[in-house]
């Protein structure tokens, strides 16, 4: 599989720091980042099937589902921009497809942003993937471990040059399996702050990122919807 999955973390957060989002940091949870999060549930393995864009589409999180203080964000026509990684290998061994753009190259997949109005500039977007299991698991963990093997490295979109600093969080115990990162990104003499926690459960991987007390606050709802018990 190609990993063209960093395009998508970096960009998505390369986007929040661009724009600003809000800094604030967010407590960790209970199991260890990237490991398996508790014993996987019996209903976890009842779907294996993966499923069409469309259904995971109508399994995205709404503005309901969120609460008065959300909206919709418009989708941006996709940005084709050059993107270097300076300083870490790890990254740069994926391929510069792999930061060029793009989403994570699962078969199927659905996504949608919101803007929170309680909290100038603060945004949260959810991404859900289907494909078989093996496949979610090693393609997210490869994704996940290239982007914190390195502590600081740097990012150049077109020509903007932006210093990004990981940090390996609890990942939630969520799912059959659950990664959690915090990246602090330094543009323009700003930083901000971006929470990214993925979580696997059967055929479906579910992306949260954003503010950090955001991401905390709606990646449970989002699993429910995302992966309904059966």
């Amino acid at each position: 599989m190609r990993m063209r999955a960093i395009a998508t973390s970096l960009a998505i957060a390369a986007s929040f720091a661009i724009s600003g989002c809000s800094s604030s940091t967010a407590a960790g949870s209970t199991s260890p980042f990237g490991e398996l999060s508790g014993q996987p549930k019996a209903s976890a393995s009842a779907s294996s099937t993966p499923l069409s864009s469309s259904l995971l589409a109508g399994r995205l999180l709404v503005e309901a589902d969120l609460g008065q203080d959300y909206a919709l964000k418009p989708e941006t026509p996709a940005r084709h921009d050059d993107v270097t990684v300076i300083g870490c290998p790890a990254l740069e061994q994926l391929g510069g497809d792999a930061a060029s753009g793009g989403s994570l190259d699962f078969p199927n997949k659905a996504k949608a942003s919101f803007l929170y109005s309680g909290d100038t500039g603060s945004e949260v977007s959810e991404e859900l993937y289907s494909d078989t299991a093996p496949k979610l698991a090693a393609g997210t963990k490869r994704i996940f471990d290239a982007m914190t093997g390195c502590p600081v490295y740097q990012v150049v979109v077109g020509s903007k040059p932006i210093k990004i600093a990981t940090q390996k969080l609890a990942a939630p115990a969520l799912g059959d399996q659950a990664w959690s990162q915090l990246l602090t990104f330094t543009a323009g003499g700003q930083d901000s702050v971006v929470k990214q926690t993925a979580v696997r459960s059967g055929a479906v991987l579910l992306i949260v990122s954003g503010s950090p007390a955001l991401v905390d606050s709606h990646v449970e709802k989002a699993l429910t919807k995302a992966h309904p018990a059966s």
